[in-house]
């Protein structure tokens, strides 16, 4: 069991994460969040955006001594871009902050609670019996996303989840666990809880490489299996 709890995010909260007491005979199996190092680098893309504003300092650079500015002049351009840089970085550090510090992710006996939202906060729950297929993105250093595809005619709009979602999911989103720590034990813990939720076999075994994900992502053939044909 890994229970994760700093207190009450919110002071409407029954618990933490949890916006109201568990029913009589329910109980919580794990709690946790996502890792905001993680999170800044594959969700707020912070490392590209660095790279992104690197190059625009050389090139700002280069076009200034090309003009046949002299030294402060080219300095003093290239550290604008420097500034534009570090301004968007830190914006993106702090959203990504703010996004792992309001978030809160609950696994019962019966369902996957999500608490998202920064100035708006949303609780989505998801029933373990209301869970068609599953999936899990491993990310390296045993991070990973767990994407859900709901069953029947049930649909969160992908706005209301983002960035909670998976990629490329738009007609019919999937929530989306962000940058678990631990992603492949909380799997393991997952199929336990939806196989005694459901009676059934298993749960989707959907195993990949990032970059693998993100080119299948893209053609739309990265498809989970059927929950009661495979395991994790």
């Amino acid at each position: 069991m890994n229970i994760k709890s700093n207190g009450h995010e919110h002071e409407f909260e029954a618990a933490y994460g949890l916006p109201e007491p568990l029913p009589k005979g329910e109980s919580i199996l794990w709690q946790g969040a996502p890792d905001f190092a993680d999170l800044a680098v594959r969700v707020f893309h912070l490392k590209k955006v660095g790279i992104y504003f690197a190059i625009l300092m050389g090139v700002r650079g280069f076009f200034l001594y090309s003009t046949g500015a002299d030294a402060l002049m080219i300095l003093a351009g290239v550290l604008i871009v420097v500034g534009l840089g570090l301004t968007a970085i830190a914006a993106l550090a702090i959203l990504a902050w703010l996004t792992a510090r309001t978030t809160a992710y609950t696994l019962t006996d019966q369902r996957v609670v999500m608490r998202i939202g920064i100035v708006l906060t949303l609780t989505f729950n998801l029933p373990l019996k209301r869970i068609e297929t599953a999936g899990l993105l491993l990310t390296g250093k045993g991070f990973g996303d767990i994407p859900f595809a709901l069953n029947g005619g049930d649909r969160i709009g992908w706005l209301n989840l983002w960035p909670h979602a998976r990629p490329w999911r738009l007609a019919k989103p999937e929530p989306m666990l962000r940058c678990l720590p631990n992603a492949q034990a909380f799997a393991m813990t997952l199929q336990n809880a939806w196989k005694q939720a459901t009676g059934k076999a298993g749960l989707a075994k959907q195993i990949q490489t990032e970059d693998q994900v993100r080119n299948l992502a893209k053609s739309e053939k990265w498809q989970p299996s059927p929950l009661a044909n495979k395991s994790i």
